[in-house]
């Protein structure tokens, strides 16, 4: 986690004294939207970082990736509108062999963020019946409705 979701946390290594979180509220002001932008490549590059280092990892039975599963993204999917649907998720790794990759997948509007993550809790081996505002787990392995890309 680069920072608490909602953080104004500056990115300042990379140029950008501004609060990441004002930022997203940018009402569409092309200045802070390429702030926003050149801030998620900095993040997107460093947890394809994190998956490749984890991919070149020996594990039992494959690499580090195949045995783990780690989630990218946000409870947001638009900062400026405040928008909660159709959030840019990535779910990477194998879970050890327990989630099928290389997908895209699209749950039903409405589908709680924490059901993705009470599904990864209990493919974790960590079986929990409720995560906040979940309203069930998610079948990892056969989505709703793949899309059509």
């Amino acid at each position: 986690m680069m920072a608490r979701e909602g953080s104004n946390r500056p990115y300042r290594n990379i140029g950008i004294s501004d609060g990441h979180h004002n930022l997203t509220h940018h009402q569409n002001d092309a200045d802070k939207i390429a702030k926003v932008t050149k801030i998620n490549e900095v993040q997107v590059k460093l947890f394809a970082y994190l998956v490749e280092r984890m991919k070149a990892t020996p594990d039992v039975e494959g690499n580090l990736l195949d045995n783990s599963l780690l989630m990218y993204g946000s409870s947001i999917s638009d900062g400026n509108l405040h928008t909660h649907h159709d959030l840019p998720i990535v779910v990477a790794g194998g879970g050890a062999g327990q989630v099928k990759g290389n997908r895209h997948v699209m749950y039903p509007k409405e589908t709680p963020l924490n059901n993705l993550l009470l599904s990864m809790l209990e493919k974790a081996g960590v079986p929990t019946e409720k995560l906040g505002d979940s309203t069930g787990k998610l079948d990892l392995e056969k989505p709703v409705q793949l899309s059509q890309s």
